[in-house]
């Protein structure tokens, strides 16, 4: 699979613009390879507590809480590697038919949507971090887990990885947008 546009790969990646492209692709991939660890984690977790529950008639609402406490920062930090590594949804049947410019202004125009979806989830769910931190909100559940604002406050980081991530692919499309064309380029 050949790198995604925003790798920073272009003929303006030795410029500061490219430099922090690559720094941020680089930081989210290692995030991203690290993070995709938990879904073992995950399923070593559901695996025992199905064994327990169906084998032993043993169960416990803090391991059953965990399985989700941990698929939050998976499924977050998962979108943005996504985003990284182009697998991210958009419609390639078009994207794939457009000259590279015209991928460019794409690419340039889903990430300034991109970073205004980050910014809107992040204003908007640092309230509910701080009510939930505020009252020390526990599990409902009786033997639940507790800190539940730990798990909320991945929301606001999670989105601030991914528009810090959508930021550099628009900074990329940006590059490649004002890079004269090949033709150009070899007179």
């Amino acid at each position: 699979m050949s790198a995604p546009p925003s790798a920073g790969n272009g003929p303006a990646s030795g410029t500061l613009p490219g430099a922090f492209v690559a720094a941020v692709n680089r930081a989210v991939d290692r995030i991203g390879r690290a993070a995709s660890w938990l879904t073992l984690v995950i399923v070593v977790v559901m695996a025992v507590n199905v064994l327990l529950r169906y084998v032993f008639s043993i169960g416990s609402v803090w391991s059953q809480e965990l399985e989700w406490h941990l698929l939050a920062p998976l499924v977050l930090i998962g979108m943005t590697y996504a985003l990284n590594k182009g697998e991210h949804v958009r419609v390639d049947v078009f994207y794939a038919r457009y000259s590279p410019r015209g991928q460019a202004a794409v690419d340039l125009f889903t990430a300034v949507l991109a970073v205004a979806l980050a910014a809107l989830v992040i204003r908007y769910s640092m309230n509910y971090v701080e009510q939930s931190y505020s009252i020390d909100e526990i599990s409902a559940d009786p033997g639940g887990l507790t800190h539940r604002w730990v798990l909320k406050a991945l929301i606001p980081l999670g989105f601030a990885l991914f528009g810090l991530q959508a930021f550099a692919q628009g900074v990329a499309a940006a590059l490649r947008l004002s890079a004269k064309p090949a033709a150009e380029s070899g007179r």
